[in-house]
């Protein structure tokens, strides 16, 4: 009897479980039915801009967006790609009177946020305003906000303005306790990448190259905020340097910002520059919605046969097919290579938005990139991150655009092999014996250290990665392999730095990279096509539930520790290949 309630229990659960999963196919289909539908605008309308969730590249294929359930894809987030579309349309748009800027974080990367910046201060040109406010002005978003027509924020709000800095955590003390040596093998003295895994404190050459595109950034902050707000760029510097901002009182003293005031005072100056009145509410519309409107003021000839594609390369470079937010290399080659044999495509604009990752999976999308520029224009256009092997795959295309604070470079190659003997033998108890048939048939064992010979062997190897690297870059930027080696070293460098010494030709953002392809393949009236395809939002379902609850469990969990728990876990992964990688995360402060 016991036996047959287990097998109905069993049972039972087994039909709960598909009921679930059902019950989110089904809302998926419905969700994503209705998504279709287009969305009028109101005459008189705000564009509400609030940016509190990262900024991808693209708009994700979620219709589950917005929607909590089981704590799955809850997170709503409209891409670069529709943010830059929808500024420009709303340019034009008649029933849009303004923008309002609210209540933002702006984790996205300063490239990112560059964008967005400029399609502001393009849109201003219409004639139209832009409002900010903010509780609470990071730095990142008060970059963005300051290209506003008024500044304000909240009476009892907080104003960060102190400066940039960067961090690094270094685990060798932990590993040390762990009995865990991290063998390292690298060509370049700015490749930085392991340091956290042998040092304890930054070296002096990656203090140097921290201390220059830092200082660089920073100084791209300054000089924009400088010309928004008619302010001298010294003294900003000063008034973050002395603790000036303290206080909101401060902020507006310093013409910072233009005032202070509570969230219904904003409403009801946007209900004066909209010409409502004042009982009634703020017309609004918010990006996700305002990206399904029906107008369309894009210069795209929908009738035109003639294309120019853009290929997303966002992510860490891996082998494999990837996804949109990781770089796997057959995804993307075989992404470029249709595009290559597809006659109707005219160029190519390949958007790099990458730290690096695997050398030879960057070497296989190189190779593809170089291929299509013997037929055709191929432009790369970098967002955040196009370092190391993001640059890699960048250095063969006809023509480079960056932004002033993207984070490129980092010419360079290492790999590393733990040395576990320590915890293995003298913290577990552990040990290993076998028989080989050569050498060198177990070079890579992590159970004990490595021998001379044998790391002479990963050295050439590492060696003949940077030697090809470099030139594959001298190559494409048309520069001598001695002039990248000096430049290389895996020191990495601001898009700013990098126009001074030839890695990169122009200072521009997407749009800017498509018009110059357009230009190259002589074509006017164009339609703009978006590769790799989107997953569709079952494939997802099927393929990612698992790994997104881990993430967001573990991310609960761990909070800010959780970029320690993926430093870690990206040793096990640089373990597999040599790496062509930025040196850490790089996170702006």
């Amino acid at each position: 009897m016991k036996q047959f309630f287990k097998f109905v229990l069993a049972s039972m659960l087994g039909v709960l479980l598909i009921g679930v999963i059902l019950v989110v196919v089904v809302v998926g289909i419905v969700v994503s039915a209705s998504s279709d539908k287009t969305v009028d605008v109101e005459a008189n309308s705000v564009l509400h801009m609030a940016f509190t969730n990262p900024i991808t590249e693209r708009t994700p294929n979620n219709p589950l967006a917005g929607l909590s359930f089981l704590g799955l894809n809850s997170d709503k987030s409209t891409g670069l790609n529709d943010i830059l579309a929808n500024i420009k349309k709303a340019k034009t748009d008649s029933n849009i009177k303004g923008i309002f800027l609210d209540e933002s974080y702006m984790t996205s990367g300063q490239a990112t946020t560059e964008e967005i910046r400029n399609a502001l201060i393009d849109f201003k040109k219409s004639g139209k305003f832009v409002i900010a406010y903010s509780e609470v002005y990071t730095q990142g978003f008060y970059y963005l906000a300051s290209v506003a027509d008024k500044v304000y924020m909240n009476p009892k709000g907080i104003f960060e303005f102190t400066g940039f800095s960067q961090q690094v955590t270094f685990l060798k003390g932990a590993l040390d306790k762990l009995g865990v040596e991290v063998q390292v093998i690298k060509v370049g003295t700015y490749k930085s990448a392991v340091e956290p895994f042998f040092l304890t404190k930054m070296s002096d050459p990656n203090r140097l190259q921290v201390t220059s595109y830092l200082g660089s950034l920073y100084d791209q902050f300054l000089t924009g905020i400088s010309k928004s707000r008619g302010i001298n760029k010294d003294s900003l510097f000063n008034y973050a340097n002395s603790g000036r901002v303290q206080f909101p009182e401060d902020a507006v003293k310093l013409k910072l910002i233009d005032g202070l005031k509570y969230k219904d005072e904003i409403l009801d100056e946007l209900k004066q520059r909209t010409g409502i009145g004042k009982t009634a509410n703020v017309v609004s519309v918010d990006l996700d919605d305002y990206t399904k409107n029906k107008a369309d003021n894009t210069d795209d000839d929908a009738s035109s046969k003639k294309q120019i594609a853009i290929v997303y390369a966002n992510g860490e470079i891996s082998g494999g097919e990837g996804d949109d937010n990781s770089i796997g290399s057959e995804r993307i080659s075989k992404a470029i290579r249709k595009v290559r044999l597809d006659n109707k495509v005219k160029a190519v604009v390949l958007r790099v938005n990458s730290p690096g990752g695997s050398s030879l999976a960057s070497d296989v999308i190189w190779r593809e990139v170089a291929l299509t520029k013997k037929v055709k224009p191929i432009i790369v256009s970098m967002g955040d991150y196009a370092a190391s092997g993001g640059y890699y795959i960048s250095c063969a295309a006809d023509s480079i655009f960056a932004e002033p604070n993207t984070i490129t470079g980092s010419i360079g190659i290492f790999a590393i092999l733990p040395n576990m003997q320590k915890l293995f033998n003298d913290k577990l108890g552990v040990t290993f014996d076998g028989v080989k048939t050569g050498k060198y048939a177990d070079l890579g064992n992590v159970s004990r250290p490595l021998s001379p010979e044998e790391r002479a062997i990963l050295q050439n190897n590492v060696n003949h990665g940077y030697d090809e690297f470099t030139k594959a870059v001298a190559a494409g930027r048309g520069k001598t392999q001695e002039y990248i080696n000096s430049i290389g070293q895996g020191r990495v460098w601001t898009g700013s730095q990098a126009i001074k010494i030839g890695l990169v030709d122009r200072l521009g953002n997407i749009n800017d990279a498509i018009a110059c392809a357009a230009k190259k393949a002589k074509v006017k009236n164009y339609n703009i096509v978006a590769y790799p395809e989107q997953k569709s939002f079952l494939k997802q379902l099927d393929g990612d539930v698992t790994n997104q609850m881990k993430v967001k469990m573990m991310r609960s969990e761990l909070g800010d520790n959780y970029r320690v728990y993926e430093q870690l876990k990206g040793l096990t992964q640089m373990m597999r290949t040599p790496q062509a990688r930025l040196p850490y995360d790089i996170v702006i402060k």
